[in-house]
């Protein structure tokens, strides 16, 4: 349960950061949620249009993500193309936190790329080179706020998922009973 939670807790965060990145960009940049598959983000700034991945940190991919990531930055770039865009056009995978110290990759196959993160990534996003630590203190304010909330949902589930377990899953005596488990998990 705690695997799971933990998975669920990335992912809300993530969306998080992804929605604020966004929202900052559209007030500075006038960015938008891109409609582009596997593109979150996209603005024009000193007459370049920019496509962008948004990840939470910078170790999110295995190799098959990171080709993926590279095929929709090709798609986007020949929608862009195809749409009679005439802009310059430049993908980045930018990460909320982290670093990469070097920015520009050049996949062995496929579209090069910059990966942009934390300080530089909230930089690229913004014009603000201090926002990555302007956010913080609302951002812990949030996290508290948010994390009540959570303990207090998180015990209701841990005390349903006990109470369903004993009931389902343990004998009169208190011991659990194995057998039921295993026939519930692996028999036919």
């Amino acid at each position: 349960m705690d695997a799971h939670i933990s998975s669920n807790e990335e992912t809300l965060f993530g969306d998080w950061l992804e929605g604020l990145a966004i929202f900052i960009n559209s007030t500075v940049y006038g960015g938008k949620k891109s409609s582009a598959n596997g593109i979150d983000l996209e603005f024009e700034k000193d007459g370049i249009h920019f496509i962008v991945n948004i990840k939470s940190g910078p170790k999110w991919s295995n190799k098959s993500q990171l080709d993926k990531m590279i095929m929709d930055f090709g798609d986007a770039k020949r929608r862009l193309a195809t749409s009679g865009h005439k802009a310059e056009v430049i993908c980045v995978n930018g990460c909320c936190y982290g670093k990469d110290g070097k920015p520009h990759k050049f996949p062995k196959k496929g579209i090069d790329y910059y990966k942009y993160c934390g300080q530089r990534f909230w930089e690229f996003i913004s014009g603000d080179s201090d926002l990555y630590t302007d956010i913080i203190e609302p951002l812990g304010y949030k996290a508290k706020e948010k994390n009540d909330e959570f303990n207090q949902s998180y015990t209701r589930m841990i005390n349903k998922f006990t109470k369903a377990f004993i009931t389902d899953y343990c004998k009169d005596n208190g011991d659990i009973d194995w057998e039921k488990i295993v026939k519930f998990n692996s028999g036919m």
